[in-house]
């Protein structure tokens, strides 16, 4: 037997208030510098999304390219196989990040939001109703990132940290056995400085990202000239050659060579902070032009020093082999740090480490986001939310979640112990991830920016068939590791249908009980006794006589003389305009019916809210008002609609769900709970 939900959730995704015009914006069209709540200058802007969008992406020259090259490196590759692996890196970076993130579905704003759900909003929006397929889809697509969350810090911080072993002083040291504490060092040390707040540290997030690219294009030009013929990689018919030539081995390639491209779907995930304008100047400007330099470098420092690069990956499957095992758990050679001279890998790991921390942060802010929008939709049970910052909207900590994302780092980073492992089970959820937004975009481009329906086949099949292909290419990782964030993704999706389909249950049972009019019907017949001050009872369907209401009718035997019936909807758009916010209906002389609506990235205040309704011309005294609400007990029934385990799953949801008064923000010196037994 558990506490469950009170009366007033914004929980049932069936019954969310739909906004009265769609918002996305078809290609060219103006907004703001691509948001509606970026603040501050344009190259302010720039210089802060820097820091958050793309320190993800500005990691993976740590493992990328050594990864990639591995595959052929340990039996030996040639000239034409480096130019092929630069290539296929190259142009991953263009069709999958530049191509379809930056160029098109950036458009695809809501009301300046980017992101899964967002997308799935907008995708819902166009076509103008609610379809299980579509849900599907986005509730996958949303689950999937959470892999994403939890195994980009430790991937990323595991192979800065690694840097260390190429460091010629520390050779002999021992340093080997350091690595690993090290690095889960670094990232208990992360996730405990989440409730501070990222404000202050983010304000160097995005000079510091700076100076990390500048370093690695840096870095990548000074070696092209080892052998300025990899400059001839730019051209696809490399990528093209190697893939007819290599075939099988190509396929196998391909899973490595998307970890390039990792973090590309922040771009649009982190569009509503910045906007779209900022984050394409730069990509255009700052980020591919280093990551491509830096790409070169490798690919020319591994051209003039081809033998020996052979020799280090080949003597490293050889112990592999040696030791029983199919390929190594981690590369003793790092073509990345090899490229900076022997006296500057030490501050270069040092500059890495800093950005793996960056890069890490990225994702975990990304989730908190993620999370809210998940619970404002009624996809997840309410969980706390707190403001971090009172100037900036996006600064928000989610303890649950910060815990939950630590176990799961902490848990990958010791079972799998290098970055090299780590590299078996990433990707999988980032391309299925980015496979749901192509459907998604198929519609938007369909529906809202009204393209003929082959346009649209036309614009997003040859994505997915490249993504498709990249997923495929991770799915041989499988029963490597890959399998984490599938389980992962597999778990959340069972944890968001069980709640979605337990709060309909609930919310079926609650339409069975007295309609409000009915009730007032009744008591206008015999009036119970009437004592001062002011009541509002929170209900998630204003229609039904709350639950509340009627216990204090029953046990109390009073009404207040004013009554307010409240309900909290939930707008599948980022924000309430003004215009929306409050909804006040004259239910009888002394009870009003309000509506208070938010959008799905905001938090719910509701005394902040009724206190601006004074002037709409809803009187009353915050200290003369009790809030009232139901607290419902649930219990599992074998006649429910769920499978016992998943009543039980349900029951085990609402129990740690946040209290109402927390979330809805309501003083707890005012508020009164009723409580009332329900079978689910």
């Amino acid at each position: 037997m558990a506490q469950g939900e009170s009366e007033a959730p914004p929980h049932d995704p069936s019954n969310q208030s739909q906004p009265h015009a769609a918002s996305s914006q078809g290609p060219g069209a103006r907004d703001n510098n691509g948001s509606g709540i970026a603040h501050g200058g344009f190259w302010t802007l720039v210089v802060g999304c820097i820091g958050v969008v793309y320190g993800d992406i500005g990691t993976s020259p740590l493992y990328a390219f050594r990864e990639s090259i591995a595959h052929i490196a340990k039996d030996g590759a040639d000239r034409g196989e480096v130019y092929g692996i630069v290539s296929l890196v190259f142009w991953a970076l263009m069709i999958v990040v530049a191509l379809k993130y930056v160029i098109i579905i950036m458009q695809m704003d809501n009301k300046g939001e980017g992101g899964t759900l967002s997308l799935m909003a907008l995708a819902q929006r166009a076509l103008g109703r609610r379809t299980p397929w579509l849900f599907v889809i986005g509730v996958v697509g949303a689950s999937l990132f959470y892999g994403d969350a939890i195994i980009t810090p430790a991937m990323s911080v595991l192979s800065a940290v690694e840097g260390l072993k190429q460091v010629p002083s520390l050779e002999g040291a021992g340093i080997d056995r350091f690595v690993l504490p090290i690095g889960i060092g670094v990232l208990v040390g992360l996730f405990l400085i989440q409730s501070r707040g990222t404000g202050h540290i983010g304000r160097f997030f995005g000079p510091i990202t700076i100076v990390w690219f500048l370093v690695l294009g840096a870095l990548g030009a000074w070696h092209i000239k080892d052998d300025p013929t990899i400059v001839a990689s730019l051209n696809p018919w490399y990528a093209l050659s190697f893939a007819i030539e290599h075939r099988f081995l190509t396929f196998v390639v391909l899973g490595s060579i998307f970890l390039a491209v990792t973090g590309a779907e922040a771009l649009y995930a982190d569009m509503g902070h910045f906007g779209r304008r900022p984050i394409r100047a730069a990509w255009w400007g700052l980020i591919l032009p280093a990551l491509t330099l830096n790409y070169l470098g490798q690919g020319a420092y591994t051209l003039a020093h081809l033998d020996e690069v052979n020799l280090l990956f080949a003597a490293d499957m050889a112990d592999a082999r040696a030791n029983g095992l199919e390929n190594p758990t981690e590369w003793t050679f790092s073509p990345f740090f090899a490229l900076a001279p022997d006296a500057l890998r030490l501050p270069l790991v040092v500059l890495a480490t800093i950005a793996a921390i960056i890069a890490s942060q990225a994702v975990i802010s990304g989730a908190y986001s993620l999370t809210q929008q998940a619970i404002q939709l009624g996809l997840l049970p309410r969980m706390e939310i707190r403001r971090t910052s009172e100037t900036q909207y996006g600064q928000i900590y989610m303890p649950q979640v910060n815990w939950i994302l630590l176990a799961g780092v902490l848990i990958l980073a010791v079972s799998f112990g290098s970055s090299t492992a780590l590299a078996s089970a990433y990707g999988i959820s980032i391309t299925g991830e980015m496979m749901m937004s192509t459907l998604m975009m198929l519609i938007v481009v369909w529906k809202m920016w009204k393209r003929p329906l082959w346009m649209a086949v036309a614009l997003a099949v040859p994505f997915l068939v490249i993504e498709a292909i990249f997923f495929s290419s991770n799915m041989l990782k499988l029963l490597h590791g890959g399998y984490v964030p599938l389980l992962l993704a597999f778990a959340l999706v069972t944890v968001i249908w069980t709640w979605v389909r337990g709060t309909r249950l609930l919310a079926e049972q609650t339409r069975r009980d007295e309609p409000l009019g009915t009730l007032f019907e009744t008591l206008s017949h015999h009036p119970p006794h009437r004592v001062r001050g002011t009541a509002i009872f929170l209900t998630g369907d204003p229609d039904v006589a709350p639950a509340a209401l009627m216990h204090n009718l029953k046990h109390n035997q009073v009404l207040h003389e004013q009554i307010i019936i409240l309900t909290v909807k939930t707008l599948q758009t980022p924000r309430a305009p003004d215009s929306e916010r409050l909804r006040i209906e004259e239910f009888m002389p002394d009870v009003k019916r309000v509506t208070l609506t938010f959008g799905f990235m905001e938090t719910p205040n509701v005394v902040k809210a009724l206190t601006a309704s004074r002037k709409q011309g809803l009187k009353f005294d915050i200290m003369k008002t009790s809030f009232f609400l139901s607290r419902r007990t649930v219990i599992p029934s074998e006649k429910s609609g769920m499978p016992l385990w998943q009543d039980h799953l349900f029951i085990f949801l609402a129990r740690n769900a946040t209290n109402a008064t927390d979330f809805f923000h309501i003083p707890s010196g005012r508020a009164v709970e009723l409580g009332n037994q329900v079978m689910v």
